[in-house]
């Protein structure tokens, strides 16, 4: 029987505006964030190899700039006839309206409009929390639309030993990964992932999905909360 096995890498280290949620930012990576890419790209070959799989020529990435760029250096490092697709199922959770605002700027937008209650203080790390407008979603909600894709995309891959490279974001991919049954809730909060290092998945013929190569990161308790 193959194996399929999923490498979910988070996007290298990039221009974030700061204090604003980075779902749809659209800026480009650092050049810290460019080596981490490249650096990145030797781990992948490790784990491919040590799980006997051959790397899938088709790397599926999130459509923002800072995923895109991870992937294509990930890409041109690999060699040979790889390429890239982006993928709106792929984005960090989104804020809908409010995309690219400060924290504060949403705030005083919030504390403006009669209709709603001031925000909780947690509510960017609040897995359930969505914003009250239009194309927000909550955390959860962006890791079931994750998961939904990982799925899809890993049941169509070749009979054989296969390692597929997902190229997006971290939060999102790790609700994705309490979704799949591999993280527990209190697990989303307390660990979140390296810049470009994969932690690799392996979508098993019964449907379950287990965690087989790459470490998550531990989260300091005072690390703020980036996707």
């Amino acid at each position: 029987m193959a194996r399929r096995f999923a490498a979910l890498v988070r996007h290298g280290d990039y221009h974030q505006r700061i204090g604003a949620p980075s779902a749809l930012q659209p800026f480009a990576l650092t050049d810290r964030g460019r080596q981490q890419a490249r650096d990145g790209v030797a781990s992948l070959r490790q784990m491919a190899t040590s799980l006997g799989a051959t790397i899938h020529t088709g790397i599926d990435s999130s459509r923002m700039l800072r995923a895109w760029a991870t992937a294509d250096i990930i890409r041109s490092a690999l060699g040979g006839d790889f390429d890239i697709t982006c993928h709106d199922a792929l984005a960090e959770r989104s804020v809908g309206a409010l995309a690219n605002l400060r924290i504060d700027e949403i705030n005083q937008i919030i504390d403006a409009d009669p209709r709603f209650d001031p925000l909780p203080e947690n509510w960017k790390s609040d897995s359930h929390f969505c914003l009250p407008f239009q194309g927000a979603e909550s955390l959860m909600q962006s890791g079931e639309r994750v998961a939904r894709h990982l799925i899809d995309r890993m049941e169509n891959l070749p009979a054989r030993d296969t390692l597929k490279v997902f190229v997006g974001h971290g939060a999102s991919f790790r609700h994705a990964a309490h979704h799949l049954g591999v993280l527990a809730f209190d697990d989303i909060a307390a660990l979140s992932m390296y810049h470009a290092r994969p932690v690799v998945l392996e979508y098993c013929a019964d449907g379950t999905w287990l965690h087989v190569a790459g470490d998550w990161k531990i989260r300091a308790k005072a690390e703020p909360v980036l996707d």
